[in-house]
């Protein structure tokens, strides 16, 4: 009978008739020291490497438990592998999920809730690390908050491991079989390491070198990548086939120098790395290289008790290492749940760890275990195993319907709450209210009027709450985001005499809906130069993905494109549009700027590029930033019991001080200046809901259903078409 008893980041089986306490050490260890980095403990910012070392363990323990069928039977069953996974890793994980999305249910607004039950669905069938790093470099969607659930990431990797590397070493099986082996390095029908190790070789190299380039080029994809992290899985692995060979070569004295490297290594990680090496490899081969050191120390030999085991398995390292899966997979859901409005006190966080001991001691025993123990009769069917994949996936899948529906129904998806008009709103009765004459201007003041009220929020806005994240304007075939991006497309009226061009970051992109509406209304052919993070402003910035890299130098060289496209085309009118960066700002001499400096070099900025396009264009303008908010629109009008009274806020300073700057920056050269903030706010106070229009698409971008509204008015600002002359 075989005997299921080892687990790692996901529990794997192994063989022996006892457990290695070194390994459950380990295991402690590295659940542990994530925990205390994910809840802020002081000196363990790097306990994120945790992860690292679970994914060590992981390779080595599965690795260990193919080899040992190989030599057993003198192949690999697929079948009975992954029915052995299912039971190990599903029934605790889907607990996880479905608590997590329930739990959401109570808690979050709509579109927060949407967004948990999605990553549920990812996370079960094992993709979380393919959809968040998509959402990672998603420019748009930076303000998202913290998935309860993305912790999962790291399963997915190890289970996308494990779809290729079982079918490897099944290769090398039939691989060891064709070639007759008689040597002395594989069992009488098992796997021969000679053909093994070179391949598992490359495989390491190859995820390495990948990681590598993937770090300095795109460092959120290195993250979540399991080609990246694959080399991780793949040294736990290579001591799983080396171990038969080196086990009684090493002395006592070289097992103690290995135990006691490992250890050094994985506490000087924990207690020195800083988040800015997660995507190292060479830096996170110590940890990784530290594990399987440990890995190695610990092999038993007949007659000894290795150091490491003394070191590592004392009892109650023991039980937290038993623990470990379940620990891992309650404890991030409840500090992101418990921290959704903030961060919470030390003693709430002290109360939440007890928390999750205690909830993963239940799971453990109660869901775990019974899964696993190979003396139920129903955990020995490898049809039963395999039918818990498609179980599990149906009931996620359920619980994100409900969920969906649900969330239809706090934005008001079945209600009939009217748009706010300035008929509606009461303005009109109010003798102190100096009502604009402008129609945008007067439905920005009636929406803010009706919120004074009490008023509710509209059931139909456009664009739904939720759906902000696709509700940006599209750049369409001119996507300057990779960094050799130059092609240009005209777009407006294509066969128009006017010339029209925008230049600026995504809050130059925001105003595409209506540039588009204004350039075919008028005749113009218009040319967006629109470059995430990259803003007009003549400034050296930081990278968001690299911030310790030093200035980037993608966004000069993109700017010195533009003025060149610029000198070209002759454009009628150039509008620069873009917010003061989120980045460090670095001075003439290199150093991140201060930030009483800051106001000045951010107006010199403008102004250098102002003078770079004005020799250039018929006429130059500014479009202001627009006000930033402190949170983002979806929060409001998502949760539960909400008015528009909720969903109004007071600007920025922060921001409004650089969107001065550029002011500043724009009378000084005497460019015309649209300010957008008459759209938004009134009475110093901004609303996401103007009418039956939602204006933000987060805290700081407007939407291209509001954009494209405020295209008459954008063209009357700009002076077009009737007086466009040199300003």
């Amino acid at each position: 009978m075989e005997v299921e008893q080892m687990q790692a980041l996901t529990p794997t089986a192994s063989e022996p008739h006892r457990q290695r306490a070194d390994i459950q050490g380990l295991r402690a260890i590295a659940v542990l020291v994530v925990i205390a980095s994910h809840y802020g403990l002081p000196g363990l910012g790097g306990g994120y490497v945790g992860v690292d070392v679970f994914f060590v363990i992981s390779g080595f323990l599965i690795t260990q438990l193919l080899l040992r069928e190989a030599d057993r039977s003198g192949t690999l069953s697929l079948p009975r592998f992954y029915a052995r996974r299912a039971r190990r890793i599903l029934p605790a994980a889907t607990l996880v999920l479905v608590a997590t999305v329930a739990v959401s249910l109570v808690l979050l607004p709509a579109n927060e809730l949407l967004d948990v039950s999605g990553d549920a669905v990812w996370a079960t069938f094992f993709a979380a690390n393919i959809h968040f790093a998509a959402v990672g470099t998603d420019y748009f969607d930076q303000d998202r908050v913290l998935s309860p659930l993305q912790h999962f990431w790291s399963l997915s990797v190890e289970e996308q491991f494990y779809l290729a590397w079982p079918l490897i070493l099944l290769g090398c099986v039939l691989l060891t079989r064709w070639r007759r082996p008689d040597r002395t390095d594989q069992g009488p029908r098992g796997l021969s390491r000679a053909v093994a190790v070179p391949i598992l070789l490359a495989v390491v190299a190859a995820s390495f070198g990948y990681g590598a380039v993937a770090a300095g080029t795109d460092a959120t994809n290195a993250y979540f990548s399991t080609f990246a992290r694959a080399w991780e899985l793949g040294v736990g692995a290579a001591v799983a086939l080396v171990l038969p060979v080196v086990r009684t070569r090493l002395r006592p004295a070289a097992r103690t120098a290995l135990a006691v490297a490992g250890l050094a290594a994985i506490a000087f990680a924990c207690v020195s790395f800083g988040g800015h090496v997660q995507v190292s490899p060479s830096a996170m081969a110590l940890p990784v290289l530290g594990a399987g050191a440990l890995l190695l120390a610990g092999a038993e030999v007949v007659g000894r008790e290795p150091v490491s085991s003394r070191l590592l398995g004392v009892p109650p390292m023991r039980v937290v290492g038993d623990w470990s899966y379940s620990l891992y997979l309650w404890h991030w859901p409840l500090l992101v749940l418990a921290e959704r409005d903030g961060e919470v006190s030390a003693p709430v966080r002290l109360g939440l760890v007890g928390a999750t001991f205690l909830l993963s001691y239940l799971t453990y025993r109660f869901v775990e275990t019974p899964f696993r123990n190979p003396r139920n009769p129903r955990n020995r069917s490898v049809r039963r195993g395999l039918l818990l994949y498609p179980a599990t996936a149906v009931g996620v899948v359920l619980v994100w319907g409900t969920a969906s529906v649900y969330a239809h129904y706090l934005v008001g998806g079945f209600g009939d709450d009217p748009a706010i008009t300035v008929g509606n709103s009461g303005i009109r009765q109010d003798t102190s209210v100096d009502l604009s004459k402008d129609r945008a201007v007067a439905l920005v003041q009636a929406s803010l009027y009706a919120a004074d009220q009490g008023a509710a929020i509209p059931s139909s806005l456009r664009p739904s709450p939720l759906e902000l994240d696709e509700a940006v304007a599209g750049v369409g075939d001119c996507d300057y985001s990779p960094p050799d991006a130059r092609q240009v497309c005209p777009r407006g009226d294509p066969t128009g005499e006017r010339t029209l061009v925008l230049w600026g970051d995504s809050h130059a992109q925001m105003w595409i809906s209506a540039f588009d509406e204004l350039a075919r209304e008028h005749g113009y052919r218009a040319y967006y130069f629109v470059k995430p993070l990259c803003g007009p402003a003549d400034l050296s910035i930081g990278h968001e993905n690299a911030p310790d890299a030093g200035p980037w130098d993608g966004c000069p060289d993109f700017r010195e494109w533009v003025v060149d496209r610029v000198a070209e085309l002759s454009p009628d009118l150039t509008v620069l549009a873009g917010a003061g960066p989120n980045v460090p700002i670095y001075g003439p001499d290199g150093q991140v700027t201060a930030s009483q400096d800051r106001g000045d070099l951010l107006q010199a900025g403008w102004e250098r590029s102002f003078d770079a396009v004005a020799p250039y264009s018929d006429s130059v303008a500014l479009l202001r930033d627009v006000p930033w908010a402190n949170r983002n629109a979806a929060g409001c009008l998502t949760r539960r019991g909400a008015d528009l009274s909720d969903c109004t806020f007071t600007p920025d300073r922060g921001h409004e001080r650089d969107a001065y700057a550029s002011l500043r920056a724009a009378e000084s050269r005497d460019v015309r200046v649209v300010r957008p903030e008459p759209w938004l706010c009134w009475r110093d106070r901004c609303t996401f809901v103007v009418g039956d229009m939602v204006t933000y698409t987060d805290n700081n971008h407007v939407t291209a259903v509001y954009a494209e509204s405020l295209a008459e008015e954008l063209g009357r600002a700009l002076g077009v078409p009737l007086d466009l002359g040199r300003s």
